[in-house]
């Protein structure tokens, strides 16, 4: 294609979605007791919960370093692309978007431009395909950061995990809001707003937070036309796909493609175990 599109490996698209829609993917790493390993490459999900749950286990994450995103954006322009889109992870979650600004200047702010996706999974997912598909159609540079900023507006993430101990270790909710969906024992529902992780909701019981999950999610919809959607979980595709045929049959005809996909070894360690997510893409209108 005239402008490639680069993404990072915590939009969780299957990888042969992400190759037929000829994306690249850069990974970020996960830093388990000193070790780097690369997100996608060589190490699991179910390998970051388990250094969780070892109370011994340091557990931490990195983005790429800018020199790979100046290599990869510099092979792509040598292999004939006219530009680069790269579309990443909220800059309000990682300094991934920041990385991939310093690779930018260096490589031409003429030829490569950043988009802060404001989300991860496939609320990243969603605008990195929206990209891809405006440069297929033979979209120059602007038009598909164009496309990607616009799918931004347009997708709405939505999460549920056990416990919010580990996005507060980590830095990605505030103590307060801890302690506030840790109360009573409540169970937490959160969503992306500003590209921060925010508490949006709490019930009594797992089973009433992911039926909440199905609620917010239609709500989200409710406005659209044509919606995609995409479910993630961590080692639970039963639960996953309960939600899917949930948003099913609430969502009706107005329900397109459905994405089913394991969150990967980056978000894992920030969230932990219990993750489930739903993303809502809404379509723009077709006009005739």
């Amino acid at each position: 294609m005239p402008v490639a599109v680069v993404t990072d490996s915590t939009a969780y698209l299957p990888a042969e979605l992400a190759a037929g829609q000829h994306l690249t993917v850069v990974p970020l790493t996960v830093v388990i007791d000193g070790r780097d390993r690369r997100e996608g490459a060589d190490l699991t999900p179910a390998e970051v919960a388990r250094a969780l749950t070892d109370r011994w286990s340091a557990v931490s994450t990195s983005r790429p370093a800018p020199q790979e995103f100046a290599d990869t954006y510099r092979r792509l322009l040598a292999a004939g692309s006219t530009g680069v889109v790269s579309v990443h992870l909220s800059a309000g979650l990682s300094g991934t978007v920041a990385a991939a600004e310093l690779a930018a200047r260096q490589v031409g702010r003429d030829k490569v431009l950043v988009v802060d996706s404001g989300s991860t999974g496939m609320g990243l997912g969603f605008p990195a395909l929206a990209a891809a598909a405006a440069a297929a159609t033979g979209g120059s540079t602007h038009q598909v950061r164009a496309a990607a900023v616009a799918a931004v507006g347009r997708t709405r993430t939505l999460f549920y995990v056990d416990t919010l101990e580990h996005l507060r270790r980590g830095g990605r909710i505030t103590a307060a809001s801890a302690l506030l969906g840790t109360a009573l024992s409540v169970k937490p529902i959160l969503h992306v707003q500003d590209g921060r992780i925010v508490l949006r909701d709490k019930v009594r019981t797992a089973a009433r937070a992911l039926a909440k999950l199905v609620d917010l999610a239609v709500a989200a919809a409710a406005d659209a036309g044509e919606v995609d959607v995409a479910v993630h979980h961590l080692a639970d595709p039963d639960r996953a796909r309960g939600l899917a045929d949930a948003l099913a049959a609430r969502l009706g005809d107005r329900l397109r493609d459905v994405y089913l996909a394991e969150i990967g070894a980056v978000v894992t360690a920030h969230a932990g175990p219990g993750l489930v997510s739903i993303v809502v893409h809404r379509r723009p209108a077709v006009v005739t």
